[in-house]
């Protein structure tokens, strides 16, 4: 049985959790955990959702495959236990990964020096402080290194069916996206700063800051 383990911490994301973890507990000899710093529960960005870390980081030593979601609480997750954890568990790992911001958490344990990583557009550019390369590709794979960055929110979706992949095969991956019926049509094309309008772009970045000044 292969484990997988996705770390929680306040104000996480919780599409970049639940978009890993949907296509990869779907699949067959696949088994997902959530931990976080206690077990318990972890409240997300929002405040209306919150999932329960059956294990304490304490508890595990090791897993097949880590998964790091981002959110809001990156930051002060940085200052936290987690970017040492990361480190210790990455040792044997088969692959490390991240979603969103949570590549900001994986450049603090010191895993993306020298490496190409992506995150959220927003805070991509703060990939270079670990000694990254930041790019604009949706899924980044450095496997050589065994690690997996995805950029914001949603990518972690592909990401998830590409593990899939890489741990099964690709009619299994196949098989999952279609039991998900994981088949974007998107009614706008502004899901990347690139094609989004310049209004666009300053709308989101101002429900961002709002966001931020109200919780």
């Amino acid at each position: 049985m292969t484990q997988v383990v996705i770390p929680l911490y306040e104000r996480f994301t919780a599409l970049d959790v639940i978009g890993v973890y949907q296509p990869l507990a779907l699949t067959p000899g696949i088994e997902v955990a959530l931990v976080a710093e206690r077990a318990g529960r972890v409240r997300d960005d929002c405040g209306a959702v919150s999932l329960i870390a059956e294990s304490a980081f304490d508890d595990v030593v090791a897993t097949d495959v880590l998964v790091v979601p981002g959110g809001p609480g990156t930051i002060a997750a940085l200052a936290g236990p987690l970017p040492g954890w990361i480190r210790r568990i990455h040792q044997t790992t088969t692959f490390t990964t991240s979603v969103c911001s949570g590549s900001i958490l994986l450049g603090a344990a010191g895993l993306l020096r020298g490496r190409r990583g992506t995150s959220h557009y927003r805070v991509a550019q703060e990939l270079v402080r670990f000694g990254a390369e930041p790019t604009a590709q949706r899924v980044v794979e450095e496997l050589d290194a065994r690690i997996i960055t995805a950029a914001g929110v949603s990518s972690g979706i592909d990401m998830g069916l590409r593990l899939v992949e890489l741990l099964t095969d690709r009619t299994t991956a196949e098989a999952v996206q279609l039991w998900m019926e994981y088949d974007p049509q998107p009614p706008f094309d502004s899901g990347h700063p690139a094609r989004a309008t310049r209004e666009v772009i300053a709308r989101a970045a101002a429900y961002e800051s709002a966001a931020r000044v109200a919780r």
